[in-house]
């Protein structure tokens, strides 16, 4: 599932972090590593652990992509042209180069799962000297990685997929907005004018087979006044031509252990009707055109503007608020979401799909911020090689799903909890005020209390009864009173005025 980027002033607003550091407290999440992980990590760093066979690599003139405040970089690409189509040259960082089956570093990681975020912080799933160094794709820098080919036809479908062990080494590190810049420009050369291309071509794909790669926007809260407001920041057309290089490995890395009986898969159900209603609701709260007849996927699309149509003109703030915070709200038809592992018989191809994007899929590009990548990437270099995966992963394929569901758990109450307090900072001091908004949920057995969406500020809370007991008219415009609002006190809560 898509994570909420969520984002708090760090010059300002000491009880809103206070308030956070105690959310992590109440969630349980550890402050730090135990000694003997640390001290592992660390002589990991210095004296990496030898792996056979690595292919040198270093020839690529590979560049990593991402956020300017990015300082765990797990990939890093190279694209070319070929004969009828195209070749991508992806490097994932080798993060089971470092980590010893079975040790204090390989044990707490299997605790934690994965790389749990706050808007402030993150608590993460390795210890920094891995992840922001010895193990991350720096520039300039000789690095151990899983090196994948992906050779597309003229049309951007995958027609061979490779994967090996190898040393890179990066050339440069870019931003989304540079790279947009340069692309927006026609000051870009043809590695970065390749991934718009490709980008392009593998969204299309995307779109005709019925799936939908959901972006969302960043949501910030920022100083207004005596309090706070919502900003957000609109996805740049290369953040998701970017991603789609890494949903692209995905499929490739399903294909591959499909194809040789044992992996483990990304699975994410259809969304239920109910789960479709609410959205329709939460749409008509924020104002959001969705014509009968119209698909969610088809609606979000609308709301991000084409950039092919007017080149140089998107702005990252162009996306209204209310566009913005439904496109934060699509992130719950992904709930459901897990993982099928399988050693022998493939899965049943309807439950091991992930619905949303209408294609088999695995993870197995971020090995630095969730656990399963590690063993996926183990799984399709010995399908890429013909081999037996080695036991250690095998043994561990039963667990997986189990563990990372409980790592998702957290990282889902934490990202809950975290959008209850930034909109209960919102709110606050504005108790008694009147606000215009839609009943979205109604409590199962009480029909009297629910979720109110406003349209403006568009943040969303809990309804309690009227004084007459009378049913929340679900689906329908309704005026209520704050009640409550205070980050890390009270949650946001109305009653109907």
């Amino acid at each position: 599932m898509p994570r909420r980027l969520l984002r708090v002033p760090m010059t300002d607003g000491a009880e809103l972090r206070a308030a956070l550091r105690a959310l992590r407290g109440e969630l349980g999440l550890p402050e730090a590593f135990p000694a003997a992980v640390l001290a592992e990590a660390e002589q990991a760093a210095a004296y990496r652990r030898p792996v056979p066979d690595r292919e040198d690599a270093r020839e690529l003139p590979l560049f990593s992509l991402d956020s300017p405040e990015a300082a765990d970089l797990e990939r890093a690409m190279f694209l070319a042209r070929r004969p009828g189509g195209f070749r991508v040259h992806y490097a994932v960082a080798d993060i089971a180069a470092f980590v010893v089956p079975g040790g204090p570093l390989d044990l707490e990681t299997r605790q934690r799962a994965t790389t749990v975020y706050f808007p402030d912080a993150r608590v993460p799933l390795h210890p920094d000297v891995l992840t922001r160094d010895a193990a991350a794709l720096l520039p300039d820098q000789d690095r151990p990685a899983l090196l994948w080919q992906l050779d597309l036809d003229e049309f951007g479908e995958l027609v061979f997929a490779h994967v090996r062990r190898a040393v890179v080494r990066s050339r440069a590190r870019l931003d989304h907005a540079g790279v947009q810049r340069e692309l927006d420009t026609g000051a870009a050369e043809e590695p970065l004018s390749l991934l718009r291309d490709i980008g392009l071509l593998r969204q299309e794909l995307e779109r005709s087979r019925g799936g939908l790669s959901l972006t969302v926007p960043e949501q910030h809260l920022v100083p207004r006044g005596a309090g706070y407001g919502l900003a957000y920041q609109a996805p740049l057309p290369v953040q998701g031509w970017n991603a789609q290089i890494s949903l692209l490995t995905g499929a490739a890395a399903a294909d591959l252990m499909l194809a040789a009986g044992t992996g483990i898969l990304r699975t994410v159900p259809a969304a239920p009707d109910g789960a479709v209603g609410r959205l329709r609701r939460v749409a008509r709260a924020l104002g959001v055109d969705w014509p009968h007849g119209t698909s969610y996927a088809e609606v979000v699309r609308s709301l991000v503007p084409d950039h092919r149509a007017t080149p140089g003109t998107l702005t990252r703030d162009e996306i209204p608020p209310p566009h913005a915070a439904f496109l934060q709200e699509c992130t719950a038809l992904l709930r459901g979401a897990g993982y099928t592992a399988f050693d022998g018989d493939p899965p049943d191809p309807a439950p091991a799909r992930h619905a949303a994007l209408a294609d088999d899929y695995a993870h197995c590009t971020a090995p630095l911020h969730r656990l399963v990548d590690r063993y996926t990437g183990e799984l399709c270099l010995a399908a890429a090689e013909g081999t037996r995966p080695p036991e250690w992963v095998r043994a561990a394929l039963d667990a997986l799903p189990g563990e990372m569901a409980r790592g998702a758990g957290r990282a889902t109450a934490a990202e809950r909890e975290s959008v209850d307090l930034m909109e209960a900072a919102v709110l606050h001091g504005r108790v008694g005020e009147v606000f215009d908004g839609v009943v979205v949920d109604v409590a199962a057995g009480a029909p009297s209390r629910g979720t109110v969406h406003l349209h403006d500020p568009p943040v969303a809370g809990r309804l309690v009864a009227a004084p007459s007991g009378a049913a929340l008219p679900l689906g329908k415009p309704l005026r209520v009173r704050l009640l409550a609002a205070d980050p890390g006190r009270e949650k946001a809560r109305f009653a109907p005025a």
